[in-house]
């Protein structure tokens, strides 16, 4: 089977978020699976010069772009790694300034340039994908141009096509002459049943509409977008394209994750070492950060943007209420302004019990998941989340809103049978979360060793790629008819 990722970011070459953990992880677990997969993204001027000097240069030609044909310069670069091909779109019109994402006009003709230019460079390379899947409102538009513009090419009478949507609240949506100038695209398609919506054009939309299947990550989320309140405006094309609609829940990356081999933290343990091993590290933390060092404080962490998205106005009104004399609180984030000033002032109130860590750092991550004891994850919304997913690897317990893939993945402590792998609440509320928590105090501090069977349970769950990779093959054999 031969698959062709497609999307504007992949770790290590350029990340922002967990679409860059996805586009990496996943493709080598297809490719482990005996997929040939390959993967197309912008070369950015941002990716490290190690990956750059190992591209090798494939071809280049020139491509109409915009309804007044303007040539452009297109170059194709590859790398193999991890058993999986990464091609590489080269303009430096497009993609030299520095980052992913500046602002949406900018981006906007960036991604609809590359788009087309995945598109146009497949014959030229020699590779006839049977499955185009694509990710996010940046690949929408391949869809799109694959049923119009390239609808008589040999990939566009053949290839089927997905889009995955990370989180519908990103789409691609700019007034409507300017797409329709800057993709070249028929008029036809900008009416209110493809890409038009309230005189915009909308390129998440024009995927949704053109795709074979779409899938997100998560089946919760799937049936939550369907909804007013999780759709995002584009429920009601959602829940037209119901038949196509589908949920894998993501995985994590197991290698870079794992507490047995990590050189990032204070003492590596597996499922047998984690009781010891925890306390190790937490006390290694505590040192870092100016904590009170002490084996018995229930340690807390919270690694996030901070956004509305991710429940923090909750936070604020509870928060004296659970830092107690046994508790203390771990955060890694930026975001915004507001809440960075929140958690700064929690800091300076509660010195020794506090840390607020205003940035992102990769190495002490590693650190606070492998010594928190649970972490906090008390979103608006969340289309799957890592940050669980991470925290079970860990032996740290999630305490999350049942949400999305929160829901799908974290089942709440039974006192009375003492199953579960977490603890969780319903509603948007802050008295909720503070029950949530106080409900994993209690087991912490008075049930110890159901606390402790539970890390161990959480250690033993499996999310790594190989079980959604498996999904993702059957997903691909329905959209051929295999």
């Amino acid at each position: 089977m031969k698959v062709l990722f497609v999307g504007s970011e992949c770790y290590p070459f350029a990340k922002t978020g967990g679409l860059g953990d996805v586009m990496s992880a996943l493709p080598k677990a297809l490719a482990a699976e005996g997929v040939d997969v390959r993967v197309m993204m912008p070369k950015y001027a941002c990716i490290p010069d190690q990956y750059k000097e190992r591209m090798e240069y494939v071809c280049h030609f020139d491509m109409d772009i915009t309804s007044a044909g303007i040539m452009k310069y297109v170059g194709v670069m590859k790398l193999e790694q991890d058993g999986v091909v990464y091609y590489f779109i080269d303009n430096e019109e497009y993609f030299s300034n520095g980052n992913p994402y500046t602002s949406m006009a900018e981006d906007l003709g960036k991604f609809i340039f590359f788009d087309k230019a995945v598109l146009a460079a497949l014959p030229v390379i020699g590779f006839e994908p049977e499955v185009i899947h694509c990710h996010d409102w940046q690949a929408g538009l391949v869809p799109v141009y694959l049923h119009t513009l390239f609808r008589d090419s040999w990939v566009g009478q053949n290839a089927k096509t997905i889009i995955t949507v990370h989180n519908l609240k990103f789409q691609g949506q700019h007034e409507l002459g300017l797409i329709k100038y800057l993709s070249g695209l028929p008029d036809y398609v900008f009416t209110p049943d493809q890409l038009e919506i309230n005189d915009d054009a909308n390129m998440l939309k024009g995927a949704l509409v053109y795709s074979d299947i779409i899938s997100t990550v998560s089946n919760t989320y799937a049936g939550e977008i369907k909804t007013a309140e999780y759709g995002e405006y584009l429920d009601p094309v959602i829940r037209y394209h119901h038949m196509k609609l589908c949920g894998i829940v993501n995985g994590i990356d197991y290698d870079i994750w794992n507490p047995a081999t990590d050189e990032k933290i204070a003492q590596k343990f597996d499922v047998n070492s984690v009781i010891e091993g925890k306390k190790a590290n937490k006390r290694a933390l505590q040192e870092e950060l100016g904590l009170e060092v002490d084996d018995s404080k229930f340690m807390i962490a919270l690694i996030s943007r901070l956004t509305d998205q991710k429940g923090l106005d909750l936070i604020a009104p509870i928060f004296e209420q659970f830092i107690d004399g046994n508790t203390q609180f771990v955060l890694i984030g930026t975001g915004e302004p507001r809440y960075e000033d929140m958690f700064r002032y929690f800091e300076n109130e509660h010195k020794g019990t506090v840390s607020s860590n205003i940035m992102y750092s990769d190495e002490r991550a590693h650190k606070v998941y492998a010594a928190a004891d649970a972490f906090l994850v008390p979103s608006r919304f969340e289309p799957c989340g890592l940050t669980q997913l991470i925290s079970f690897r860990y032996g740290s317990i999630p305490i999350v809103r049942e949400t999305g893939g929160l829901k799908d993945t974290v089942q709440a402590y039974n006192w009375t049978d003492g199953s579960g792998n977490g603890f969780s609440f319903d509603q948007y509320r802050a008295d909720l979360l503070l029950n949530a928590v106080n409900y994993a105090k209690t087991l912490y501090f008075t049930e110890r060793d159901n606390w402790d069977a539970m890390v161990r349970r959480a250690m033993e769950t499996d999310h790594s790629w190989n079980a959604s990779a498996k999904d993702y093959i059957a997903l691909y054999h329905r959209v051929l008819g295999d």
